[in-house]
This record gives structure tokens, C-alpha cells and sequence, in this order.
């Protein structure tokens, strides 16, 4: 396929008044750059008048793809099937309610030229109307640095550029979309972050809330899991079991000296049976994570999403 400069990938989900926007700015900040580029929307399952708008769109600029999905599979699928059909060497990302502000796009596209794979916008300041959605965030953010260990202030923000070996080497599903900047730095690429202008919502609904913000610390313990031990899933369970175990064991140990110094253990029968239990997890967390090794071995398998289980129509 034809090799471009820049691909922009946008998930929309009942967006239908932004997108003639969003696409007219887009253009005034790529002009003067004389980049070839390409737009590529993901109709995640809108139940207005989106996907019309973009077929309007496409049939004005051929450089407008269009990627329908049978329903609302989420925000990871749609960026995944995004990433899958870009061809530009750069990709950005943005989020189709007119929050990100395009004129950003050359300091972006600076920071990669310092040698950065990924460049991850910061919302400093936000305008977010309710605390439902940024308190949430700000909350999982510190969480996400401490637990990882990267230093990004906003993970989840749409903004973003890519190196197209960043995206070739992501696999998405789920909430992960969220974590992007963590699952390419454990890649060793490196990842960078500017301050980005974040405008008030003009049209629609906010889609986030404290709901999200609760599954959010699922998934970044999920993350946490596959960056850490995905090569290497013995060392979490077998971790786990060997303290079980001998926690229990030590518990064994305590309750047989009661019963060879004084002749009975009295009433320590549950410290017994928690002993007994303590010992069985211990086998059982070990066990699962030399099974996780032994599949971990024999199977590497591809986990790239199926497109054609989830797009309708491909413009």
C-alpha cells in the first residue's frame, strides 16, 4: 500500500455535530506542514446520524476511511481497527467532541523528532463540567504512576502520536486504550508527554463517570499483570503460593510443638484448619503458574483482534 506521512485515527460514538469541525481543523493545522495525510473514523456503534456525516465527509475527500463496527465494542476495539488500516509512518489519535485542540499537532510532531516514540498529551487543565470524570482520573493516573512506574501525568488522554512501530507491536481489547503510553514504554520505546489545550465539551454527552473510573483500577492491575509476568506468570503465582504455603506451614509447624510439649493443641483447631488451608492455596497458586509457564512456553500465539468479526462496513 501507498506509504503517507500522517494517519488520524478517530473513534466516534454519536459525535454527529463535531466531525465536520473536527475535519475542517484538522486540515487548517496539517496544511502548512504539506504532509500527505489520511483520516480514519471508527463508527463505534453511534445511534444518530454519525456514520452520515462521514460518508458525507468521504465522498467530498477520498482521503476520509471509514470503519463502521456492527455495535458498540468500545473505544480499544475501534482504535485497534484504526491501527490496523493506517498507513501513515506517524499516527496520531484524537477524540472526535472537539475537546483536543489539532492546532497541537506540530508540537507533537516536535517532540517525536527529539527521538521520542510516543508522544502522550497532557490535559493539565481541564473543563470537564462534573468531578465525576475528573476526579476518577486523576485518581487512576497517580495510581497508574506508582504502580508502573511510568512517569506520565495523563494516560488516558486521547491526544496522541505514534511511531508506526508503536502501533504494530499493540494488541487492544478491553479497557487497555486507557494504559497505551504503559504498554509501549515496558516495550522500551520511549515515551514522551506535552501539555495540550483542553477545550469545553461543545456537543453531546460525557461517556465517563466514576463506573469507569472503578474498572479502570481492574484493568490497570491487568496491565500491571501482562507488562510485569506476561513472560513470566510463574513468578507471580509461584510468588503468591510460596508465601501461602509457608505461611501455613509456619502456622504447622506452631500448632505440632503445642501438641509434642503439652500433649494437646486445646483450642487452636481453627488456627489448624487456617494452617491447612494457607498450605493447599500455596500448591494451588504454584501449580497454576507452572501450568502459565508450560503454556506460556508451547504457545505464542497472535493476539490480534479478527476484523471481520466486528466491522460492518469499510469505506
Amino acid at each position: 500500500m501507498e506509504k503517507i506521512d500522517l494517519s488520524f485515527v478517530i473513534p466516534a460514538k454519536n459525535e454527529q455535530d463535531s466531525l465536520e469541525a473536527l475535519y475542517q481543523e484538522i486540515l487548517q493545522a496539517v496544511e502548512p506542514l504539506k504532509k500527505s495525510i489520511e483520516f480514519i473514523f471508527i463508527d463505534d456503534g453511534s445511534t444518530d446520524d454519525t456514520y452520515k456525516r462521514l460518508e458525507s465527509l468521504h465522498q467530498r475527500d477520498t482521503r476520509v476511511k471509514i470503519i463502521k463496527l456492527r455495535g458498540n465494542f468500545g473505544k480499544s476495539i475501534a482504535l485497534q481497527e484504526g491501527f490496523n488500516k493506517a498507513r501513515g509512518s506517524i499516527v496520531f489519535t484524537l477524540d472526535a467532541d472537539l475537546q483536543d485542540n489539532p492546532k497541537e499537532i506540530p508540537a507533537f510532531l516536535r517532540k517525536i523528532d527529539e527521538g521520542f516514540d510516543l508522544v502522550s498529551g497532557w490535559k493539565k487543565e481541564r473543563h470537564d463540567p462534573s468531578l465525576s470524570k475528573v476526579l476518577p482520573s486523576r485518581i487512576l493516573n497517580l495510581l497508574t504512576r506508582l504502580l508502573t512506574r511510568v512517569r506520565i501525568h495523563d494516560t488516558n488522554c486521547g491526544f496522541k502520536a505514534y511511531r508506526r512501530e508503536v502501533i504494530n507491536n499493540l494488541n487492544l481489547y478491553g479497557e487497555l486504550y486507557r494504559f497505551i503510553p504503559v504498554l509501549a514504554s515496558k516495550q522500551n520505546f520511549k515515551v514522551g508527554e506535552i501539555t495540550v489545550e483542553h477545550r469545553p465539551r461543545k456537543y453531546g454527552e460525557t461517556k465517563f463517570g466514576w463506573e469507569r473510573g472503578v474498572k479502570g483500577i481492574l484493568d490497570l492491575l491487568t496491565v500491571v499483570f501482562l507488562t510485569d509476568y506476561m513472560r513470566r506468570p510463574g513468578h507471580f503465582f509461584g510468588t503468591l503460593g510460596l508465601i501461602s504455603f509457608f505461611s501455613g506451614f509456619i502456622i504447622g509447624a506452631y500448632i505440632t510443638y503445642l501438641r509434642l510439649t503439652t500433649g494437646t493443641i486445646q483450642d487452636r483447631q481453627p488456627l489448624l484448619f487456617l494452617g491447612m488451608l494457607l498450605m493447599i492455596i500455596g500448591i494451588q497458586l504454584i501449580s497454576t503458574g507452572l501450568l502459565a509457564e508450560m503454556i506460556t512456553y508451547w504457545r505464542q500465539k497472535d493476539m490480534k483482534n479478527t476484523t471481520d468479526q466486528v466491522i460492518a462496513k469499510s469505506l
